[in-house]
């Protein structure tokens, strides 16, 4: 973090009584500016958004959108750098070792920074100690799908043959400790239950297998799962949040369609910079991008892939960690999901 000027680091002349406080003012700006780790004018050159998400997903397309729009606004060019790969790391690592000026951000999720800390025992990032948020970007929710062929159509249903056959239940993801994983996880213990848990290569294998009756259900959101449930080869019994989605209105949340009320499994992303950035050019950033997240064709882009705008500010994305690294850390505890 920067330390403030103190008085021996200004120059005598400003410190002198003859001085106008005009003259004054303006010789300290200039100082701010061109201090060493003090904030450049902002941006003086482009702006790069590392991205563990690959090329061609859904966040990788709102990235680019969101580049677009702030390159105009801001009169430089912005450009995304998808690292997908190695858990997160790969994308993190970038960002935690880019200049602190604004001009390299990253763009995170849950799993990187709620979930990864407590999943692995050798972690080479640090979410809170590396990193300041600057805004939260979007929220995504997961709707708990079975197969169209299933018996079962209804969370009771789902419940109920969970305590009848325990282990006879299962349900997949898309890796270990994934917000799908975890998020599952939740229902086990809302409800006392025991299923079992069977992780896949990918969400494309995930969903296929729910629909053709290999594993008995999954929580997917709609840019993963969308696909098959407009198909109609998977059945949506709930949404797992405290609130239904708009991307399909008439989901019942897992409490409204008679399961366990509290059980929330959405993922969220949200924008960094590598610690040490001005805290000026943190907020005249996160300022333009909840701008950005406002304009009405922005929010229809999101919808498209299930996505809602969540703007928060730089401390409500601290909150948003804090509380979920919490609420995943004893739930990686119950499920042993620890990874070396």
């Amino acid at each position: 973090m920067n330390r403030p000027l103190t008085g021996a680091a200004v120059p005598a002349r400003i410190r002198a009584p003859h001085v106008s406080a005009l003259a004054a003012s303006a010789a300290l700006a200039l100082l701010l500016v061109a201090a060493p780790g003090r904030a450049e004018t902002f941006p003086s050159h482009t702006v790069r958004l590392v991205s563990p998400f690959p090329a061609g997903s859904g966040p990788d397309a709102v990235s680019r959108l969101l580049g677009e729009r702030l390159g105009k606004e801001w009169g430089q060019p912005v450009i995304v750098d998808p690292r997908p790969g190695g858990n997160g790391f790969i994308a993190m690592e970038a960002g935690k070792r880019a200049p602190a000026t604004g001009h390299e951000l990253v763009v995170a999720d849950v799993g990187h920074l709620a979930i990864n800390p407590g999943l692995f025992k050798k972690l080479p990032y640090d979410p809170r100690r590396d990193f300041v948020p600057v805004t939260g970007l979007y929220r995504a929710a997961f709707f708990i799908v079975v197969s169209q062929q299933s018996s079962l159509r209804s969370i009771p249903d789902l419940i109920a043959a969970a305590k009848k056959a325990p282990d006879a239940v299962t349900y997949g993801s898309w890796a270990v400790g994934s917000t799908g994983h975890l998020g599952a996880a939740q229902l086990e213990v809302a409800t006392g239950t025991q299923m079992l848990h069977a992780p896949y290569k990918d969400t494309s294998q995930l969903y296929t297998a729910v629909a053709n009756g290999e594993v008995t259900w999954a929580l997917g959101t709609y840019a993963t799962a969308g696909p098959l449930i407009q198909a109609g080869k998977l059945r949506v019994l709930a949404v797992a949040d405290s609130v239904r989605s708009p991307v399909l209105p008439n989901v019942p949340t897992v409490a409204e369609a008679g399961g366990p009320a509290g059980l929330e499994a959405s993922s969220w992303v949200a924008l960094l910079a590598p610690a040490g950035t001005p805290p000026a050019t943190v907020s005249a950033i996160g300022k333009a991008v909840r701008t950005v997240l406002g304009e009405p064709d922005v929010k229809a882009k999101l919808a498209t892939f299930g996505f809602t705008p969540a703007p928060g500010s730089s401390e409500d994305v601290s909150a948003w960690v804090a509380r979920d690294s919490q609420r995943y850390a004893e739930l990686i505890k119950r499920t042993g999901a620890t990874i070396n």
